[in-house]
């Protein structure tokens, strides 16, 4: 069946834009993923540009059959980058897909592509994703027992290093990291599990790091992921939120 998400992908883009021109989000604007990227990305790949709130469509949904057409039809609805969930069955019940599927999106996409990983053993794991052409790589904080090297081992390869807290986790538990990130992944759901509501506490958590972000002089990204819609990416965007990620709950209509 083919994707329903190219559509819904534009209609965030323009009300993310919207809001940016409207003064309710303070995104500098800053080119990623340009300078730094990984030897094994292809050329041609274009840089991040970080001037208005990005949203990064999720693969989940796609046709996996026609992965190459699925990508081009992201790409030609305007998404500016790509999240690909990599989910092992055991720290999150889901089973998706690993870096099988990483290099073959790597090798069709012309944009950047986020990993976000939901698996066992991340310490270990992470520098895989890393070396097949992520542009960036995010572990969750609840599944590393030495984040502070596996964050610098992400970063050594050229590549963002972010970080990702559950909804059960506090900002506090990340604080101490900020200087060592280039990024804090807020998840709004359970992850491993599509089709979830919103939870607005993620609100407040977005807002902290981003008063930790101004008054620490850091300029790590913050993101969210888990029930983005047409109906919350106004208050995420305007708490500081600017990588928003997006599946199934990507329209409300």
């Amino acid at each position: 069946m083919p994707s329903k998400l190219p559509l819904q992908i534009v209609t965030l883009m323009q009300e993310a834009v919207m809001l940016c021109c409207s003064g309710n989000n303070d995104i500098q604007r800053k080119t990623i993923l340009g300078e730094s990227m990984h030897s094994v990305i292809p050329p041609r790949t274009t840089p991040l540009v970080m001037d208005t709130p990005i949203i990064l469509p999720a693969l989940l949904l796609c046709d996996f059959g026609h992965l190459a057409d699925e990508i081009k039809k992201l790409e030609e609805a305007g998404a500016k980058a790509l999240h690909l969930d990599i989910m092992d069955g055991q720290f999150v019940p889901q089973l998706t897909y690993g870096k099988v599927i990483v290099e073959a999106v790597r090798r069709t996409a012309t944009v950047p592509i986020e990993v976000h990983m939901m698996v066992e053993d991340q310490d270990k794991t992470a520098i895989d994703y890393a070396n097949i052409g992520a542009d960036i790589v995010t572990v969750h904080i609840e599944g590393l027992t030495r984040p502070e090297d596996t964050l610098a081992t992400i970063a050594s390869t050229g590549i963002r290093a972010h970080l990702a807290i559950s909804p059960n986790t506090p900002v506090s538990d990340v604080e101490p990291l900020l200087s060592h990130c280039d990024g804090v992944l807020v998840m709004s759901v359970e992850p491993g599990f599509g089709g979830q509501v919103f939870q607005p506490s993620a609100i407040e958590k977005i807002r902290r790091l981003h008063e930790l972000r101004t008054s620490h002089g850091q300029d790590f990204y913050i993101g969210v992921d888990g029930g983005i819609s047409t109906k919350t990416i106004a208050s995420v965007s305007q708490a500081g939120a600017c990588l928003l990620y997006t599946s199934d709950a990507a329209d409300d209509s």
